[in-house]
């Protein structure tokens, strides 16, 4: 019974490690040193002039040169403009926050546009806070835990020996210190970390004395050099936190376990002030700094008149982040008036924006994304089929040739073939339709349709419409 739930647990851990998502393939911008765009690389492909301007904003975030600005990536539907900004993302790394948010999403939330906003903002920016602390750190010489007799009342009991390069001492070990060691499997040879204050335990990694022992050498394996000087040290932590995460640990009585249940609930105004105020002195005395960070919308569209209000003066605010915003839409009407505008986006906010426009992708560049998807995907296609997946690509959108990856797959699979060939992309192709042929297919029997507010000559125009199209 238990190997069964074992087994269930494994699986289910891998099924999670390997899921794939639509955006699962990008792991930066794909630029080098000097911020050249590569034609592809880190799954990026194409879009040249659009990841040489990311590039460049990316730079500044990193350096902290810019702060309080707007940029907006502009292009048809199915052009790189999501995978640009997950690439950003993925190219600032762990230190930088990095806030997503779609701009449909402040109409679905318990609390007001500008309160989800606010807290999204809070998100983006980052707490840089230094604290010191007493620290023990050294190399381990020896681990002697006595094991009290069976039955007996006595606890565990220990030794542990830590040397550096100047000193050496035995540290007698309670039952709390033995667990500890215990989970980080720690022994001899291991140089180690003790925090005095918490007694947490942190493995650094093997000492260079034990590289040439059979059993320490791995991928995993860290070999560094025995500490020197005294065992008992005064080093300086640094904590990265979001000032949303000190907003919500100050304003719940939960405090931090209010992050994990997610709610969160309107955060009151006075609380945000005290936290500011706050860590502008901790900034002055050198306690801490701030990294601004970026706070991607997505759907930009989707906000109203409010809410662009609301972003204009947020990004005057002195601790603002960078705002990264995208849309497909063209020339349409502003939400919440009856103004059309570019974009959907009043004038004076769009003023604000420096504008990266993405370009559809040529026949080469879809070549390429659908070889990268392939990889992603785990799926194995000859050159035909490849060759007609493209060509799919190029007559209806790219999003649809990638959608066909998995369903042809498993057509292959029904057939018990090795890789995927003409046939099955044929055969996905129709059993699911595209948007030109959907569309098609509607004019063609939208009298039988329920609620059809189409005449018969606007219908016959349609039709003659999307066959020249």
């Amino acid at each position: 019974m238990a190997m069964g739930e074992l087994k269930i647990s494994e699986m289910r851990d891998l099924t999670r490690i390997e899921r794939i998502g639509a955006h699962s393939h990008i792991r930066g911008l794909g630029l080098d040193s000097s911020l050249e765009p590569r034609l592809s690389s880190e799954g990026m492909v194409g879009q040249i002039p659009a990841r040489k301007a990311a590039g460049i904003i990316v730079k500044m975030v990193q350096q902290g040169k810019i702060a309080g600005r707007a940029l907006l990536l502009a292009g048809q539907p199915g052009t790189g403009k999501t995978a640009i900004a997950m690439g950003m993302a993925k190219s600032l790394g762990q230190e930088t926050p990095f806030a997503m948010l779609a701009g449909s999403e402040l109409y679905s939330l318990d609390m007001s546009k500008t309160e989800a906003l606010m807290q999204a903002f809070r998100k983006a920016i980052g707490v840089r806070i230094k604290e010191e602390a007493e620290v023990i750190e050294g190399e381990v010489v020896e681990v002697q835990i006595d094991r009290p007799v069976v039955g007996g009342a006595a606890s565990k009991t220990g030794k542990l020996t830590l040397k550096t390069t100047d000193m050496e001492t035995v540290y007698d070990l309670g039952a709390k210190m033995i667990e500890a060691l215990g989970k980080e499997k720690v022994q001899s040879g291991d140089v180690i970390a003790i925090d005095k204050a918490s007694g947490k335990i942190t493995k650094l990694g093997r000492s260079f004395a034990r590289s040439r022992d059979y059993d320490a050498m791995g991928p995993q394996i860290k070999f560094v050099q025995c500490p020197e000087g005294e065992l008992q040290k005064r080093k300086e932590i640094v904590h990265c936190v979001t000032l949303h995460e000190i907003d919500v640990i100050n304003s719940r009585t939960q405090g931090f376990l209010a992050l994990f249940t997610g709610d969160t609930g309107e955060i009151r105004a006075e609380v945000r002030e005290q936290i500011d105020t706050k860590v502008a002195e901790w900034r002055e005395e050198g306690k801490a700094e701030i990294v601004p960070g970026v706070l991607f919308i997505d759907e930009v569209h989707m906000l109203d008149i409010e809410c662009f209000s609301f972003l204009n003066r947020a990004l005057e605010n002195d601790m603002a982040p960078i705002l990264v915003v995208a849309t497909n839409r063209g020339i349409t009407t502003i939400r919440g008036t009856n103004y059309r505008s570019p974009h959907g986006i009043p004038i004076d906010f769009l003023d604000r924006l420096l504008i990266i426009s993405t370009q559809p992708y040529k026949e080469e560049e879809i070549r390429k994304i659908l070889d990268i998807r392939c990889l992603e995907e785990d799926v194995e296609m000859s050159e035909d089929a490849k060759v007609l997946l493209t060509k799919i690509g190029v007559n209806t959108s790219l999003r649809y040739a990638i959608h066909l990856i998995t369903s042809a797959a498993l057509a292959c699979q029904k057939r018990k073939g090795k890789a995927v060939e003409v046939e099955d992309i044929t055969r996905v192709y129709n059993l699911f339709y595209d948007v030109k042929r959907s569309t098609q297919y509607l004019m063609e029997y939208q009298s039988q349709y329920m609620f059809n507010e189409v005449s018969a000559g606007e219908a016959e125009e349609d039709e003659t419409a999307a066959m020249v199209s």
